[in-house]
């Protein structure tokens, strides 16, 4: 992936509970640690984030993102966020689709500068999921509200639905099966995927009179 033009990577860590699937935990990404440089996105589908917070610290996550639905500690997401923050992760607060965006709003408000937010644009819990459009007023509201916002989109984000994302105002951008599936490649696919964002991008700026 790295040859192939990605700038992180996203690993999916579920818990067989908060979500109905069991997947990678932090000894996956230890092993995966010495052998790249990349930004390890830890994306916690877990019911008690906070109780893996050290292990994945220690095992050289590079961010680490957790649930808002998710049974959080005392202080809620701000305190997690700073506890991540605080043992070397950046932290990120996600929400799944049907979670209304003015409680991520509130939390993030109150979290470290530079929480990333992370909106999924499918059900969380399986791959290979159709992109939720319905979602994107959301990826709106966070970006009229937090202009410098890092604001995150995974779920069924290919170089058909990355536009409308990016427009939206998402900036980082999860693909997997967009990308390990493509027929064209994972090179192509991420070439796609950035060609799509920044014919989207453009397009907006022109409608908007800027260009």
């Amino acid at each position: 992936m790295a040859a192939c033009g990605a700038d992180w990577l996203h690993v999916d860590v579920m818990d067989g509970h908060f979500v109905p699937n069991l997947t990678l935990g932090a000894p996956v990404v230890s092993c995966l640690r010495p052998h790249t440089a990349l930004y390890l996105d830890v994306h916690l589908m877990v019911t008690h984030p906070a109780k893996w917070l050290d292990a994945f610290a220690a095992a050289g996550a590079s961010g680490f993102t957790f649930h808002l639905e998710a049974e959080l500690p005392e202080g809620g997401a701000p305190a997690l966020a700073a506890r991540a923050a605080a043992a070397g992760m950046r932290p990120g607060v996600a929400i799944r689709p049907g979670t209304p965006v003015a409680p991520l709003l509130a939390a993030l408000a109150e979290c470290p500068r530079g929480t990333l937010a992370l909106v999924m644009t499918v059900e969380p819990g399986f791959g290979g999921q159709a992109f939720n459009a319905g979602v994107l007023p959301k990826v709106a509201a966070l970006r009229a509200a937090m202009p410098h916002l890092d604001i995150q989109v995974d779920g069924g984000l290919d170089a058909a639905t990355v536009g409308a994302a990016a427009q939206a105002g998402a900036n980082v951008i999860v693909a997997g099966t967009g990308v390990f599936k493509a027929k064209c490649g994972a090179e192509a696919a991420i070439k796609g995927l950035r060609d799509a964002v920044a014919a989207a991008l453009a397009a907006a700026a022109t409608a908007a009179g800027v260009l």
